[in-house]
């Protein structure tokens, strides 16, 4: 590639994220009706047939948004997992980061999980970026644990029942720890019984609602 090219694809490649910074940054202002292709060709500088150029409206726009997230979400969870005080602590830590991550990135969240986008999960073509979180819940289990994969999901399941559940002020906010901790006590219990063989121990329920989010991760995905 020539030099004038590769400025060019540099160029291009700035431009692309400056326009998904702008519609994230709108988007935690203003919410995502606010994120329009007038309103980020008037924010980032460039016409709109520029913005076309690299997005063919709202919807692609949205899923890169969503793209960057899970790329942070993952290395939000995996600074959590590597940073626990005990390996015991390692699950505690990321569902914490997890359940801060959405809290703190509301728009974000929802670019990631609740807007509708064509990004798949639990498929062999999910991306890799989403992928990358699954594994951090997967990496929080033994691989002695055979069904690592399934405690896993059921974690990011209740997770995200949470996360949605209460920012949208439908299960209070100020028993997330409880919430959490109960979480914690049955994943960690049954995980205990299945490393031993006992499968009769109780399994662990997400949250009321939970099931209503999309299934972020599954063993055909690897």
């Amino acid at each position: 590639m020539s030099a004038i090219n590769e400025r060019r694809e540099r160029a291009r490649a700035h431009r692309h994220q400056l326009i998904i910074t702008a519609a994230r940054e709108l988007a935690e202002t203003e919410g995502w009706e606010a994120v329009t292709t007038r309103r980020l060709a008037e924010r980032v500088e460039y016409s709109q047939p520029v913005l076309y150029s690299h997005f063919n409206g709202k919807d692609a726009i949205v899923r890169a948004v969503a793209i960057d997230g899970f790329t942070e979400l993952a290395a939000h969870l995996r600074h959590a997992r590597h940073t626990a005080p005990e390996p015991g602590q390692a699950l505690r830590a990321v569902c914490r980061a997890y359940l801060t991550f959405a809290t703190e990135r509301p728009a974000l969240y929802q670019a990631m999980f609740v807007l509708p986008t064509d990004l798949k999960f639990a498929s062999t073509e999910t991306p890799p970026p989403l992928r990358a979180c699954f594994d951090e819940f997967v990496n929080c289990f033994p691989p002695a644990n055979k069904r690592r994969e399934l405690f896993a999901e059921v974690t990011w399941s209740a997770l995200h029942g949470m996360a949605v559940l209460s920012a949208s002020h439908r299960i209070p906010s100020d028993g997330q720890e409880e919430r959490l901790d109960f979480l914690i006590t049955q994943i960690a219990g049954t995980h205990t019984a299945f490393a031993s063989g006992h499968s009769s121990a109780p399994v662990a329920v997400p949250p009321t609602g939970a099931a209503s989010g999309p299934n972020p991760g599954a063993t055909g995905t690897s």
